[in-house]
């Protein structure tokens, strides 16, 4: 089963999923915590070893970095959706809870 998997192992197929995206335009759904949850549209721009950084539009034009740890991914504290179906792109978090 999954869970069986340590978690550093995951945390590496999670950035070998991301690098497979990297320049795909993203849903980024974020708990803040506090009740505090911020969606934003951007690209994911760049992939590196311990995070991932993402590109957002702000107001007027502007844009804005936000970079998540992977670890966020596994605990369902980040989800990213594809932008044309609003499918969920990774379902780490959702295995990890089931059981």
């Amino acid at each position: 089963m999954e869970s069986d998997i340590p978690s550093v192992n995951r945390i590496d197929q999670i950035r070998d999923e991301f690098k497979t995206l990297e320049g795909q335009r993203v849903k980024v759904r974020a708990n803040m915590g506090r009740s505090r949850i911020v969606e934003r549209a951007g690209t994911l721009v760049h992939v590196h070893p311990s995070l991932f950084v993402i590109e957002v539009e702000e107001r007027r034009g502007r844009k804005a970095r936000q970079s998540y740890q992977y670890v966020d991914v596994l605990t369902g504290t980040v989800e990213l959706y594809d932008m044309n179906t609003g499918e969920r792109l990774l379902e780490y978090a959702a295995e990890s809870s089931e059981e």
